[in-house]
């Protein structure tokens, strides 16, 4: 499951996997990571809840692959690959969007988007102004764009947790995605 050994059970574990099988009818590997810390799982879920609250889901789920393919985390780039494939695309899209976005079909205010996402995960010092202009061109205000820096800032937090960790993609990807798209979204960590 990861490089630690399983934390210990308490009450407030127990309310937290309770919770998320509920959820996601299966408790996944990041939860078991996070029963280290559930204060801070807790807060986490707060924080990324506020974050996405606030912006359209089909723009959430883009920036938060984009951010995972740049992190090289393939457990999150199988989890929002497939809310992606769930929601808005068909498998090879959500494929070509992990692999080459700027051929996937995408809106050219999506793949600017994408573009901004890659760079603050990589290296947010390298944002210029001139990339913020980009974003207003394709007609995002300034909210709308600090919303999408801050889905990229909330995922590199969970997405190095789990790396660190080694916190391995739940099994379940394994059957509710085909192979092609599992490869796609299987960025090396």
């Amino acid at each position: 499951m990861s490089h630690l050994q399983q934390a210990e059970q308490s009450s407030d574990t127990e309310r937290m996997f309770d919770a998320d099988t509920k959820a996601m009818g299966y408790l996944p590997n990041y939860a078991r990571l996070f029963a280290h810390s559930p204060a801070v799982y807790l807060a986490w879920q707060q924080l990324n809840g506020a974050v996405k609250a606030e912006m359209e889901l089909r723009r959430y789920e883009l920036a938060t692959l984009a951010a995972a393919r740049a992190l090289k985390s393939s457990y999150c780039g199988l989890a929002h690959g497939k809310v992606l494939q769930d929601k808005f695309f068909d498998a090879p899209t959500v494929a070509a969007i992990a692999s080459d976005h700027d051929s996937a079909g995408l809106s050219a205010q999506e793949v600017a988007v994408v573009n901004l996402a890659g760079k603050v995960a990589v290296d947010a010092n390298s944002v210029i102004g001139a990339d913020i202009v980009g974003l207003r061109s394709h007609g995002l205000d300034d909210t709308e764009i600090f919303r999408v820096i801050l889905a990229v800032g909330a995922r590199c937090f969970f997405s190095t947790v789990l790396s660190a960790a080694g916190a391995e993609p739940d099994p379940q990807y394994n059957e509710s995605l085909d192979v092609n798209l599992r490869q796609a979204l299987s960025f090396g960590g």
